[in-house]
């Protein structure tokens, strides 16, 4: 079982980036598991943090969301997000082959920005295929990108935000990868129980 929350807590928490190249769907998919709502024009993301408690497995636990930067004007933010996440989503849209490309590079940058902070741990991440409601217009297979996918041993998911398909499933695969590679993180940042609508209250939460 998979919840979220929007909360206020200032308590550290473990920080889930979800990057990608412009236009992929990365503030539709973020706005659309915490608030299940579907924006159609966005304007280009420079960064957006959302602090959130997210169920997993029974336990609460303290969530930041990055919604990275796309565009190449940000780079210097979509840098720092990247050597300071704990675990990454990384996305393209299937319709797009030069997103599907720039996920490659994404990817490699990961590893060299992640290395300090994750040196001696592997880094979890999954791969997620957004825009699945224009699967007649993809430019790139799925049976393709679950093939590269696996050659990296990463998990691989579509996503629609737009309708919805999938996109709590890919947090619940994303908080799972942490449970299998760092559990570590999720100890460190769970909560002894789930919080009562009293708690919520105090700490301005909402569950969506």
């Amino acid at each position: 079982m998979l919840r979220s929350g929007i909360c206020s807590s200032a308590a550290q928490m473990l920080r889930i980036c979800v990057v990608g190249s412009g236009g992929v769907g990365k503030s539709c998919v973020t706005i659309r598991f915490l608030k299940n709502e579907f924006t159609e024009y966005y304007d280009p993301t420079m960064e957006e943090t959302y602090e959130t408690e997210i169920t997993y497995e029974g336990k609460l636990h303290q969530v930041e969301i990055i919604d990275t930067a796309g565009q190449e004007e940000f780079t210097s933010f979509l840098d720092s997000s990247l050597s300071t996440g704990d675990a990454f989503m990384i996305l393209y849209a299937i319709n797009s082959l030069s997103s599907w490309n720039d996920l490659k590079t994404l990817r490699s940058k990961i590893f060299h920005g992640s290395e300090g902070k994750n040196a001696g741990h592997r880094i979890p991440m999954i791969i997620v295929g957004n825009k699945k409601d224009l699967d007649n217009d993809r430019d790139t297979s799925e049976e393709s990108a679950q093939e590269y996918a696996d050659s990296l041993r990463v998990p691989y998911i579509e996503t629609s935000a737009k309708t919805g398909y999938n996109v709590k499933e890919a947090f619940h695969l994303i908080m799972s990868e942490i449970e299998r590679i760092r559990p570590d993180l999720l100890v460190k940042r769970t909560k002894n129980r789930p919080s009562t609508s009293s708690d919520q209250k105090k700490k301005d939460c909402r569950i969506v």
